[in-house]
C-alpha cells in the first residue's frame, strides 16, 4: 500500500484511483449521451462526494451547474441510522431542472431514496443518480443508480472521500478499514 501513515490501519485497497478516474471519464460519456440539448444540474452530497463530484465534473466536456447538500444519517458510526437530517440545503431552486444526484457510495440506499423523494418533491424535472461505489448486499432501499461506477464486497471502506469519524478522506483509493481502528470507537 502506499499509504505508509495509515497502512497498518487499512486492510486491502478494492478500488484505486486510477480505476476510479477511468470509470468517471466513461460515466462523463454517458451522462452527456443521455443529457444531450438539456441542462442538468449537478447535486452533490457533502463530504463524501467532493473527490467523486470534483473528478467527474472535470471529466464532462461540457459546463454544468453545481450546487451541494449535506445530509446526516451516520453520525460517527460505520451504518447509516436511517434518520435523515439536512445539514445544509440546496442554494438553487430545482423546480423546473433535471437533477443529477452525485453520491459517493450507496450502502443501505436509505439516505439516498430519501433524498430523492425530497428533491422530487421540491418540482424538480427528474432525479438521476450518480454513485462511485455501491455495496449491493448492503442495500434494502429500492434505489438503483443510473449511473454507477463499482460495486464492492459489504466491507467498511475508506478513502476517495469516504471517512470513518472524519478521518481518511484524503486517500485517494478506496480502501477497507481494519475493524481494530472502529472496534474501539463503537
Amino acid at each position: 500500500m502506499r499509504y505508509t501513515d495509515v497502512s497498518d490501519q487499512l486492510d486491502e485497497v478494492l478500488v484505486t484511483e486510477e480505476q476510479l478516474l477511468a470509470r468517471l471519464e466513461e460515466l462523463a460519456r454517458e451522462v452527456e449521451r443521455d443529457y444531450a440539448g438539456t441542462e442538468v444540474l449537478l447535486v452533490g452530497v457533502l463530504k463524501g462526494a467532493v473527490m467523486v463530484m470534483a473528478d467527474f465534473s472535470r471529466a464532462l466536456r461540457d459546463s454544468v451547474q453545481m450546487d451541494w447538500m449535506a445530509v446526516s444519517s451516520y453520525g460517527n458510526g460505520t451504518q447509516s441510522t436511517g434518520v435523515v437530517r439536512i445539514l445544509k440545503d440546496l442554494d438553487t431552486d430545482i423546480n423546473g431542472r433535471h437533477v443529477l444526484l452525485v453520491e459517493d457510495i450507496i450502502d443501505t440506499g436509505l439516505t439516498l431514496s430519501w433524498l430523492r423523494e425530497n428533491l422530487m418533491s421540491r418540482g424538480a424535472l427528474s432525479v438521476k443518480i450518480l454513485a462511485a461505489l455501491r455495496k449491493p448486499d448492503a442495500v434494502v432501499a429500492d434505489i438503483v443508480p443510473d449511473y454507477l461506477g463499482f460495486d464492492i464486497p459489504n466491507k467498511f471502506v475508506v478513502g476517495y472521500g469516504l471517512d470513518y469519524a472524519e478521518r481518511f478522506r484524503h486517500l485517494r483509493d478506496v480502501a477497507v478499514l481494519s475493524p481494530h481502528v472502529y472496534a474501539k470507537g463503537e
